[in-house]
């Protein structure tokens, strides 16, 4: 376990919200889960909603980064880079842990646009469509930011699949959807990888 105060505390919310969700978990529970004490918590985070946040944004860093691993040790050429996400998230899906996205189960728990919580998730969706964008702009395909949008909105999909019917098949199936809009969208003159 940790020894920093602050680690501790983001360690054990970060958790507890995922498995069982942000309004489910008090702070009660995170202070014993991460043995520190209430005064210590509160000098660290002002309010639960603070922690919330930043569990969000320790999360949106990491998740980000294992994207951006996923698609640089993925064997495609550079205009199949972007279904790498699709490969990651079949791996993710196969994992005991596997609770969804943290991000979407944010939103649907705080539904109010303009919580801080929502809105950071809201921001994680926009930066993982931009992700997706640039890979698709660096590919030559045309109109890449609609089609940056609908790579993401399979991925969503996909993963509440997975979360229904708790198996990895949803990202394959997916995936088979994303190589059909890349084969049929234009690449423009940029050379094919």
């Amino acid at each position: 376990m940790p020894s920093n105060a602050r680690e501790r505390l983001l360690a054990a919310a970060e958790r507890l919200f995922y498995e069982e969700g942000i309004r489910a978990v008090g702070v009660e529970r995170i202070l014993s889960e991460s043995g520190v004490g209430r005064a210590s918590f509160y000098r660290h985070f002002p309010s639960k909603d603070d922690l919330v946040v930043e569990v969000l944004r320790r999360r949106d860093a990491a998740w980000r980064t294992w994207l951006a691993d996923t698609v640089r040790a993925s064997p495609r050429g550079t205009g199949e880079l972007p279904l790498a996400l699709f490969d990651g998230l079949a791996e993710r899906f196969a994992a005991d842990d596997f609770r969804g996205c943290a991000f979407i189960n944010t939103m649907v728990e705080e539904a109010d646009p303009a919580s801080p919580a929502h809105r950071v998730a809201a921001e994680h969706k926009q930066k993982v469509i931009e992700y997706l964008d640039g890979l698709l702009a660096a590919a030559g395909y045309r109109g890449h930011r609609d089609l940056a949008g609908q790579l993401a909105l399979l991925g969503d999909g996909a993963i509440i699949t997975a979360l229904r019917e708790r198996t990895p098949d949803a990202a394959p199936r997916a995936r088979a959807v994303a190589e059909a809009l890349l084969a049929t969208a234009d690449r423009g003159t940029a050379p094919q990888g």
